[in-house]
């Protein structure tokens, strides 16, 4: 068995990201779920980062679960965003007051012998305007009859549980209230067609979750009925910079391969120096937000890290010539990643 990873610093996270960055060659390929990648992740003790200690976690500050991401996005980046879902997951179930859904789910989430995901961000998108909600919440008895779908869930096709928000419904029309839940994924009235191909990520499997009159009770339900469901408890361990972060991650994907690159050929070398520099201020940028910096914007980090990403992931496909375009090689990769 691998050294567990303890920290950032730690050797063993390097030798994670070299194997993850090897197995990663296939995904462009086959665009199979990171079934392999996952389990290492499990062996190594990322899972426990995002965890607190009486759950079996370890309970890394954000800013070193930052850290983390960093290095596990550089190496593969559909591996790294699954495991934010799967920890977003995590977070909602750690910041909710039902303790017995703590108890039960969170030990074999810190293990890694299960995996949970996570479909709300149709609450907070343009699905929040709809007149009939994506997703509604009846209530019945005990509990509630879910209809309606998630959109956008990533791994909903191999995950236990499935953490949902919903609208409340009166009658047949919306309220201002709604909830989060946990569904479990063999719930009766659940379905997960094939997930959508996407320009990258594909691996990810991320796709429509399905609920028809699917009855949850009372015990299964995180937060709510309330309004703005998604103030309440814990979100991201990140403060919301996760896409930032594996943007910014991409990025030094790219810019690594740029300077192996440049080490061969003195023309590169302007275009590596600045987009380095770019990456060493968007990076500070970064920890300052998760620092917790007032005068540091998360909006102004996201533009920075995604125009990064865009600009880095180009420069290695220019760098990687013809080569580049043929597919299997990372710098084309990357550059539909960062789209």
């Amino acid at each position: 068995m691998p050294a567990v990873i303890q920290s950032p610093e730690d050797a063993s996270l390097a030798e994670l990201c070299d194997r993850l960055r090897e197995l990663g060659k296939q995904l462009d390929y086959s665009d199979a779920w990171p079934e392999e990648q996952l389990r290492l992740c499990g062996e190594y003790g990322v899972f426990q980062w995002f965890i607190e200690p009486e759950h079996g976690g370890q309970g890394w500050s954000p800013r070193d679960i930052v850290l983390g991401y960093l290095a596990l996005s550089a190496a593969c980046l559909t591996t790294t965003f699954v495991i934010t879902q799967r920890s977003g997951a995590c977070s909602r179930i750690a910041g909710s007051e039902n303790l017995a859904m703590k108890e039960a789910l969170l030990p074999p989430l810190a293990s890694g012998a299960s995996f949970a995901t996570i479909g709300i961000s149709h609450l907070t998108t343009s699905g929040r305007h709809l007149a009939r909600p994506l997703l509604r919440a009846y209530r019945q008895g005990n509990g509630y009859r879910l209809d309606g779908a998630s959109p956008w869930v990533t791994g909903a096709q191999h995950a236990k549980h499935v953490v949902v928000g919903a609208v409340v419904m009166d009658d047949d029309q919306p309220t201002e209230q709604q909830i989060l839940a946990v569904v479990p994924a063999d719930l009766a009235g659940v379905n997960v067609p094939d997930p959508v191909r996407l320009v990258a990520l594909t691996g990810s499997c991320t796709g429509r979750f399905e609920l028809a009159d699917a009855l949850i009770d009372d015990r299964q339900v995180l937060a709510g009925p309330v309004e703005n469901v998604m103030n309440l408890g814990g979100g991201g361990t990140t403060g919301g910079l996760q896409t930032s972060t594996l943007a910014l991650g991409l990025a030094r994907a790219a810019l690594d391969f740029m300077a192996e690159e440049s080490s061969r050929r003195d023309e590169l070398l302007p275009s590596r120096d600045a987009l380095e520099n770019d990456f060493d201020q968007t990076q500070q940028m970064l920890m300052a937000a998760v620092d917790g910096d007032p005068d540091c914007s998360k909006e102004l980090v996201r533009t920075r890290a995604n125009s990064l990403a865009l600009r880095a992931t180009q420069a290695a496909l220019v760098a990687a010539k013809g080569a580049g375009y043929v597919r299997g090689h990372p710098a084309g990769r990357w550059g539909r990643e960062a789209l």
